[in-house]
């Protein structure tokens, strides 16, 4: 990584819980946003709009069972974390 000037996007190679949770995100991101679709036309400023759009979803609208029917972010405030 460094020889080749890159900063890692994920943790180091070991770091289990870090990783996971990484590539928990992935799966879910290829899965529901990425797989079934044709990607074919797309620009890469289209596509990185595609991600934001995802990712906003992904953190603000997403409900989630384990978290009690919430979305991540109204389950972190509803917790007392400041987001």
């Amino acid at each position: 990584m460094e020889k080749s000037g890159l900063t890692r996007s994920i943790s180091k190679k070991g770091c289990s819980p870090d990783n996971s949770a990484c590539g928990g995100f992935f799966g879910h991101l290829k899965t529901e946003m990425f797989y079934g679709r044709s990607w074919d036309g797309y620009s890469i400023e289209e596509f990185m709009q595609e991600i934001d759009t995802y990712l906003h979803w992904y953190r603000r609208d997403r409900i989630k069972s384990t978290l009690g029917g919430l979305n991540p972010l109204d389950y972190r405030r509803s917790i007392g974390i400041a987001v």
